[in-house]
């Protein structure tokens, strides 16, 4: 076995996971406050990168403003979509609001390429796509860049999480009536909650779009951010670090190991199968609390 290929596949696995996990994060904070699985934000890493481009290419905004313009753009489609749509679902079965979120999954995945065309949409943000040696290493530039950013976001709302408004946040997601009960404005919280997660979304699709082009398939990142998220844990932002990581190095190497001898195919495979295990053994993730209620 050739170690040195090993080495370099798990090394480059790792910044493609930390991508991957910034896609996640969003599924993490939305959990982390409403309890609710969102099955969105596939679409909403898509639509995010969508309208970077369209910032960028249609309007004629430098990148530099294209790309904060389109996570601005997407912050106010997290709330607004919370406020229209999911706020409605209040007082039905928690299954109903995820299948509206699947919903929007669909809808968006079908609406804005559209709008927009199907040809793939180019999305330069400035990341040199040559790649750097490190020793006799070869990995990839754009994926260090775009790990280090992501890794950067996602020790952000880490750090979110233990301010006043992360506080507020988890308060909402331990007990909403008791929130309601001493003043929290819980509808609030939760909308930021879906702003910030359209956000990071946002973020990951314009890194992902400007290493693979700007299209549909940006929406499958959430097979990759549903098999961190669970993983990881749903409510815990460290688990999703570090679910990332797994599950990009486990891709990376069955896909530079196994494709050869398989005739490829293998990266699709290596999420479900994490999903298909984790519900499996341990449906709670590594670092997930387990919910306890008497009957």
């Amino acid at each position: 076995m050739d170690w040195l290929l090993i080495a370099e596949l798990a090394l480059n696995g790792i910044f493609v996971g930390l991508m991957y996990a910034l896609v996640a994060l969003g599924i993490t904070l939305i959990y982390k406050t409403s309890g609710l699985a969102n099955l969105a934000q596939g679409a909403l890493a898509m639509a995010g990168a969508y309208a970077a481009w369209a910032l960028s290419d249609v309007v004629g905004l430098p990148i530099w403003l294209a790309v904060p313009g389109a996570i601005v753009v997407l912050f106010f489609v997290g709330v607004a979509t919370e406020r229209l749509a999911l706020r409605r679902m209040i007082g039905q079965p928690v299954i109903m609001a995820i299948m509206l979120t699947l919903g929007i999954e669909i809808m968006l995945r079908g609406l804005l390429p559209g709008f927009a065309g199907s040809a793939v949409k180019k999305l330069d943000i400035g990341i040199p796509n040559t790649p750097l040696f490190v020793g006799e290493l070869l990995l990839n530039r754009a994926s260090i860049i775009g790990g280090t950013v992501s890794l950067i976001m996602i020790l952000g709302a880490a750090w979110v999480f233990n301010s006043r408004l992360g506080i507020v946040m988890r308060a909402v997601a331990d007990d909403q009536t008791a929130s309601w009960a001493v003043g929290i404005r819980v509808e609030r919280a939760i909308a930021i909650a879906w702003g910030l997660a359209a956000g990071c979304a946002t973020a990951a699709g314009v890194l992902w779009g400007s290493n693979q082009g700007v299209d549909w398939s940006l929406s499958l990142l959430l097979i990759k951010a549903l098999a961190i998220a669970i993983l990881g844990g749903l409510d815990s932002i460290i688990g999703v670090l570090i679910a990332g990581i797994i599950v990009g190095v486990a891709e990376s190497v069955a896909t530079g190991v196994l494709d050869p001898l398989v005739g490829g195919g293998t990266r699709d495979v290596v999420a479900s199968v994490i999903i298909l295990l984790t519900l499996l053994f341990k449906p709670h993730g590594l670092f997930g609390h387990e919910h306890i209620e008497r009957v």
